[in-house]
């Protein structure tokens, strides 16, 4: 694999937004990570595709409609366009945690859609995540993960730091998206 990665997949809740306990129930509950537009702009502007995939299991819990996660994307979208940051596409899992689909992180699924959707290469992915599900997903395609701290990033960095035999291996962990972003920018120039 070459430093520079092909695709850039974000994690939304708890990297790009604010994470919720009690799920985004309305757009009144989102709350932008402060860094998330400079971020995704910046790899919009070096030409990165950039795409967001996320576990959305308050639709298979009954809380939410796919319906509305669709409308709050379309608007995530639209705030990130008017900052100039563009996704390539945006993917969800709507279902239970219990369901056994193949879509739910970290189950590759997601992933495996968008290239066949947008003609990625995988083995050339980076994925930005709040959580070990994250990047369990994109090293099941051969893809390296990066781990940020916000969301429930601070967590899954102390069950990584207890782990004596880690099932996944972030190639970083940051405080943040901006801090992913300058990261994966700087990894074509190693």
């Amino acid at each position: 694999m070459s430093n520079k990665p092909a695709v850039v997949f974000l994690d939304r809740d708890g990297v790009i937004i604010e994470d919720r306990e009690d799920y985004v129930r309305s757009w009144d509950d989102v709350t932008f990570i402060s860094s998330s537009f400079s971020a995704i702009r910046q790899l919009t502007e070096a030409g990165l595709p950039v795409v967001l995939v996320t576990n959305q299991s308050a639709v298979g819990r009954g809380i939410i409609t796919s319906e509305f996660v669709e409308e709050t994307h379309a608007r995530l979208a639209a705030e990130m366009e008017a900052q100039g940051a563009n996704f390539a596409g945006v993917y969800f899992c709507p279902h239970h945690p219990d369901a056994g689909c193949n879509c739910r992180k970290p189950l590759p699924g997601l992933l495996k859609q968008a290239s066949v959707d947008l003609g990625l290469d995988l083995a050339q992915a980076v994925m930005v995540g709040d959580s070990l599900r994250d990047i369990a997903a994109v090293e099941a395609v051969g893809g390296r993960g990066i781990l940020v701290r916000t969301g429930k990033g601070e967590k899954e960095c102390a069950r990584l730091a207890l782990s004596h035999e880690p099932a996944v291996s972030p190639i970083a962990v940051v405080n943040d998206i901006g801090d992913a972003v300058d990261f994966i920018l700087n990894m074509g120039r190693e």
